[in-house]
């Protein structure tokens, strides 16, 4: 569909995920170089508008994780200088990147959920465990990064201090989530449809930044070792998640499962990491679609997704 075409590969950018981007960015080129386009990789920068149109991008393939890239900003961008780009639209990328935004339309949309707390920066000297609505131990997180970053288990309380201070290092608003005892499940979903699921076995205490990416510090295994009832329900949620919140393309949902099969969900990610070894990739690998051919999927949805009439009517003053 795109064949001719220059692909531009947006990847890096400014936040705290910018080295995992440049991973997922650099294997995605890779794949689209295999597959005869014409692509180039961007680093997502504060030029990135002059890039793309100095190198005549026709459309992005946006391999950005974190702020300025998976909160709606760069689809904001593109949308303006209408290039197509994969992935998500705006509202969606900045729905799905707001932990407490997307917990509230789970909550309304009746979607499993772990009990939450907000706590803003300025309230966080006036913060006692009482205040939650449930017992420790507590997840605390930033509302608007992802990768795990800044995130911590409090199980006792002299462990508060250390968590909010690390959590407020990225964030002004953090949440505070019931932890839930079980399984970590990641769902993956393309196109509407689950691909199928991980679970990840970090060896560090949660599945941290660090368990994430350094190679030995956590075990996957495919399929998830769930039921096939349990199984089926964390994907019913997963994707209805995915949905509720407007994503488009590909999408990663991660989940807990209690030990009696009950899913809850934790996050939708809107640009899931492709590097070669990510879950996503891992998931598609597991249903016979190589790497390739899995970007080549992805690239093939790209859009944009503001749609506007070809002549619009501007409406008449009054008087």
């Amino acid at each position: 569909m795109f064949k001719g075409k220059k692909i531009g590969v947006l990847m890096g950018g400014t936040s705290a995920e910018r080295e995992v981007s440049l991973n997922s960015g650099r294997a995605i080129l890779k794949a689209l170089w295999d597959k005869g386009y014409q692509a180039i990789g961007l680093d997502a920068k504060r030029d990135i508008g002059l890039r793309l149109v100095k190198e005549g991008i026709k459309v992005a393939f946006i391999a950005l994780h974190g702020r300025y890239g998976e909160d709606g900003s760069i689809q904001g961008l593109l949308e303006i200088l209408k290039i197509p780009y994969t992935g998500s639209g705006i509202l969606a990328s900045a729905l799905s990147m707001n932990k407490l935004a997307s917990r509230e339309l789970f909550g309304f949309h009746q979607l499993p959920i772990p009990k939450y707390y907000l706590l803003r920066k300025e309230q966080a000297s006036r913060f006692k465990s009482s205040d939650l609505p449930f017992s420790l131990p507590a997840v605390v997180k930033p509302c608007g990064e992802g990768s795990s970053v800044g995130v911590n288990i409090v199980s006792e309380a002299r462990e508060w201090k250390a968590a909010l201070k690390e959590a407020f290092r990225y964030d002004y608003e953090i949440l505070i989530e019931q932890y839930i005892a079980g399984k970590e499940i990641h769902v993956g979903i393309l196109q509407d449809k689950v691909l199928g699921g991980v679970e990840v076995v970090p060896k560090d205490k949660f599945y941290s930044y660090q368990a994430k990416y350094t190679k030995g510090l956590s075990e996957y295994i495919l399929p998830p070792r769930l039921s096939p009832k349990a199984l089926k329900k964390a994907e019913k949620a997963a994707l209805e998640a995915h949905k509720c919140l407007g994503c488009q393309g590909a999408t990663r949902v991660d989940l807990r499962v209690d030990p009696q099969g009950r899913p809850y969900l934790l996050e939708v990610n809107s640009l899931p990491g492709m590097t070669t070894t990510s879950l996503l990739p891992k998931i598609a690998r597991e249903i016979g679609l190589d790497y390739n051919d899995l970007v080549e999927r992805i690239l093939n949805k790209a859009s944009l997704k503001i749609r506007v009439p070809e002549r619009q009517v501007r409406p008449r003053r009054k008087g």
